[in-house]
């Protein structure tokens, strides 16, 4: 998958997550908490989601580094590169 494919997939799981978010001007590099009214259990929505769909599995640690949809891009990107 490409970088934009994950963003796409990204931004179609929090559209499902946060169905009355406006997801169409995502600043990649601001905190998507920030930008989309995503709370904790939101984030493991989207984390149960990527696991489900992908079967990309994100370790507890790693979650700061879904933080940004720009960081987000880099994180999966390697993971998802194959599919």
């Amino acid at each position: 998958m490409t970088a934009d494919g994950i963003r796409q997939a990204i931004i179609q799981i929090i559209s499902e997550i946060a169905p009355d978010e406006d997801l169409t001007g995502i600043n990649p590099d601001e905190p998507l908490r920030d930008q989309v009214d995503l709370d904790s259990m939101d984030f493991l929505d989207i984390v149960m989601e990527l696991r489900k769909r992908y079967s990309i599995e994100v370790p507890e640690k790693d979650y700061p580094q879904l933080a940004t949809m720009s960081s987000t891009v880099g994180y999966l990107l390697p993971r998802m590169e194959s599919l």
